[in-house]
């Protein structure tokens, strides 16, 4: 089932673990209006929307407030924040063993775009990468089902049959899910069994060696 030649992957969540990074830019923009949150686990389901969703979900903020924080978010991100995460185990051999096998990998991010490619040199994984998709800076192309057809598009692939993408969030499931294209749930990252399930994922895994045997086994 899972024998695609295009593999499509999300970033935060997925790939990497950027709990310490995003959740402290997001209390540092926050303090901008007044708002002090000690508790970082309280921000982490922030983590998979666009930016700017989250600011107007959960604080109601305004256009122009939404902007402000952004800009403040992007203060500590763009700095400190993004060099604030971790590799999940295992990510570097998958993404080295689907090379070997000469499957097509796609970041499929709504992260900036510029964010993102950082990250992945960050990591020394851009090397594995046939094309990278996310957001840009503006907030342009920043619904997963945008980042996914851009990316569509950048490696013009007209055969879905032959993608799958891989994430962590309702989000990524729904953005493939209106390609009809196949999709795998991952339980390691920052969405839970009941969230994939509703989202309408049909495979999910555990961790990054399940997921490992699922898109490499012959």
């Amino acid at each position: 089932m899972f024998d695609k030649s295009y593999i499509l992957f999300d970033l935060d969540g997925t790939l990497t673990d950027p709990k310490e990074g995003l959740t402290k830019s997001w209390q540092y923009s926050l303090r901008e209006f007044g708002i002090n949150v000690e508790n970082r686990d309280e921000l982490t389901s922030f983590i998979g929307p666009p930016l700017r969703d989250s600011y107007r979900e959960h604080y109601g903020f305004n256009a122009e407030e939404v902007e402000r924080a952004t800009e403040k978010f992007r203060e500590y991100f763009t700095e400190i924040g993004i060099f604030e995460c971790a590799l999940y185990d295992g990510i570097d051999a998958l993404l080295k063993n689907l090379q070997n096998m000469g499957k097509r990998i796609i970041l499929a991010t709504s992260k900036p775009l510029i964010h993102a490619e950082r990250t992945l040199e960050h990591f020394k994984i851009d090397k594995y990468f046939d094309f990278v998709s996310g957001c840009e800076l503006d907030g342009r192309r920043s619904k997963k089902s945008e980042v996914i057809r851009y990316a569509l598009d950048g490696m013009d692939i007209t055969d879905i049959e032959n993608a799958v993408m891989i994430g962590d969030r309702k989000y990524d499931i729904i953005g493939a899910r209106e390609f009809e294209m196949d999709c795998v749930g991952v339980l390691y990252g920052y969405g839970d069994l009941q969230e994939l399930t509703d989202a309408g994922a049909k495979t999910i895994v555990e961790n990054v060696d399940e997921l490992t045997e699922l898109l490499t086994r012959n």
